[in-house]
């Protein structure tokens, strides 16, 4: 059965792409789903229609979070800590914290999207990446001071 798909299916193919599935597979998931189409010259031009709404929609998205992208990496943050022995931090700087500093300068970024290998554990300067969209990421300075 040759199928016309309506969105990313993994290991499948992309939004657009006729592919042949076998007839089980096109008949009891991918269209009860709505993930794809029996491949008609009808339905192909529904996909292509579905296609250029969703990329318009897409870019509009895009270009909101590169408008706030911009705006969020003009930021420094300077986070006072607690510091032991050997300028060691008593407790680190993690995701949540950045998420929090953000959302009282008015930014709702969830902590899943700041993009830290691992909590910030020593003072100095560190640019944080933060995943707006999958095509746009802004850059957060974060200071650690001792907390005087």
């Amino acid at each position: 059965m040759n199928v016309v798909l309506r969105e990313d299916v993994e290991k499948l193919g992309k939004r657009g792409e006729t592919v042949k599935v076998a007839d089980g597979y096109g008949r009891n998931y991918l269209i009860p789903k709505k993930l794809a189409y029996h491949a008609t010259p009808g339905n192909l031009k529904v996909i292509e229609h579905e296609k250029r709404a969703k990329d318009l929609r897409d870019a509009k998205v895009r270009h909101d979070h590169e408008k706030t992208a911009a705006v969020i990496s003009g930021f420094t943050f300077t986070i006072p800590m607690k510091v032991g022995e050997n300028d060691a931090l008593f407790g680190t700087v993690t995701s949540q914290v950045i998420a929090d500093l953000l959302a009282g300068k008015g930014f709702e970024i969830d902590k899943r999207r700041i993009e830290l290998q691992e909590p910030i554990r020593t003072l100095g300067t560190h640019t944080v990446p933060i995943r707006m969209h999958k095509d746009v990421t802004a850059h957060v300075s974060i200071d650690v001071v001792k907390e005087q």
